[in-house]
C-alpha cells in the first residue's frame, strides 16, 4: 500500500500539527494585536514596533546572539578534533566512547547544577583555590554566573553540545576515513592536507546540521538563562516569559512579538542550511 507508512505516522503528525502550528498560529495573531479576550480586534504592527524601539531588545537580542554563537562556535571546534582524534584511533577505546556520549544523556538542569556546583563562587573550584592560597575568600573567585559574560552558561551548553555534535561528526568521519584516506597518502598527501583537503569537507554537511541545531536549541532555550542568567540583559525567551507571566495581561501580545522573532531566527537558520545544503551537493555531485 502507498500511503500505508503516512498512515503509520498521522497520530505523532497529527499531534504535532494542532499543538506546534496552532501554537504558533495564536502566537501570530496576538502578536499581531488580535487579542478578543481583552477587547483587542484590530490587527495592528504596533506591539512590532514597541519591542523593536525598546532599548532591552537589542540588548536581549545582542545577548541571546553572543551565547547561542560563542558556545556553538568553541562546541564545532572542539567537537571536530575530538571526532577526528577518535577516527584515527587504531583501536577503539570503549572509556572515550563512554565517556563523551555520557553528557548527552543528562538533562540540562542536572548538568546546570553539576557545573554551578564545580564552577560558582560558592563551588568545589573555589574551595580548593582558597585551600591552595590562590584566593582568601570565595568572594575572589571570578563570577561565571549571573554576569553578562554568560561564562557559566556557555560552559554548560559546552558541555551538552560538544558530544551531540561529536557523534553527528564521527558518523560521517568514521566512514570517510579508509580508502580516500589511503589514496591521498599514497599521493603523498600529509595528515593534515588529508584532514583539510578531504576529511573536513566531506564531513562538512554533517558539521553544519549540527551546528544549526545547536545553535537553535541554544539560541532559544529558556531554562538555563533563567536560572543562572544575568538580570540585566535578558536572553530573549527569558524576556518573553515575563512578559507572559505580567499581572498586565496587555504585555501578552509583547511576548508573543518576542516569540515570533525567536521563531523566524529559527526558521531563518534551517533556510539557509537547506540553502547552503543545495549549493553543495550541487558542487559535490
Amino acid at each position: 500500500m502507498k500511503y500505508k507508512p503516512y498512515l503509520y505516522l498521522a497520530p505523532a503528525l497529527l499531534v504535532l500539527t494542532i499543538f506546534f502550528l496552532g501554537g504558533l498560529v495564536f502566537a501570530l495573531l496576538q502578536s499581531f494585536g488580535y487579542f478578543p479576550v481583552l477587547g483587542l480586534t484590530q490587527f495592528t504592527l504596533k506591539y512590532y514596533l514597541l519591542v523593536v524601539k525598546q532599548k532591552e531588545f537589542m540588548a536581549s537580542l545582542t545577548f541571546t546572539l553572543y551565547i547561542a554563537f560563542v558556545s556553538t562556535f568553541l562546541s564545532t571546534i572542539i567537537a571536530i578534533y575530538l571526532a577526528n582524534y577518535m577516527v584515527n584511533l587504531k583501536q577503539k577505546n570503549k572509556v572515550i566512547d563512554f565517556m563523551y556520549k555520557l553528557p548527552i544523556a543528562v538533562p540540562h538542569i542536572v548538568a546546570a547544577l553539576m557545573i554551578v556546583f564545580l564552577i560558582s563562587q560558592g563551588g568545589f573550584l573555589a574551595r580548593i583555590f582558597i585551600n591552595l592560597g590562590v584566593i582568601n575568600e570565595s568572594g575572589q573567585f571570578p563570577p561565571v554566573f549571573y554576569s553578562r559574560n554568560a561564562i557559566g552558561i556557555i560552559t554548560i551548553y559546552m558541555w551538552k553540545e560538544i558530544p551531540f555534535i561529536t557523534l553527528m561528526i564521527y558518523t560521517v568521519m568514521k566512514n570517510i576515513h579508509g580508502k580516500l584516506n589511503d589514496v591521498a597518502a599514497t599521493l603523498k598527501a600529509s595528515p593534515w592536507q588529508v584532514f583539510f583537503q578531504v576529511t573536513l569537507p566531506l564531513s562538512m554537511p554533517s558539521i553544519i546540521s549540527a551546528s544549526a541545531i545547536v545553535f537553535a536549541f541554544s539560541f532559544g532555550a529558556f531554562e538555563i538563562p533563567f536560572l543562572l542568567g544575568a538580570t540585566y540583559p535578558k536572553a530573549l525567551p527569558v524576556w518573553a516569559y515575563y512578559n507572559y507571566i505580567s499581572p498586565d495581561l496587555y504585555n501578552r501580545p509583547i511576548a508573543m512579538v518576542i516569540t515570533i522573532i525567536l521563531t523566524s531566527v529559527c526558521v531563518m537558520l534551517v533556510g539557509l542550511y537547506y540553502l547552503f545544503m543545495k549549493k553543495y551537493l550541487r558542487q559535490w555531485g
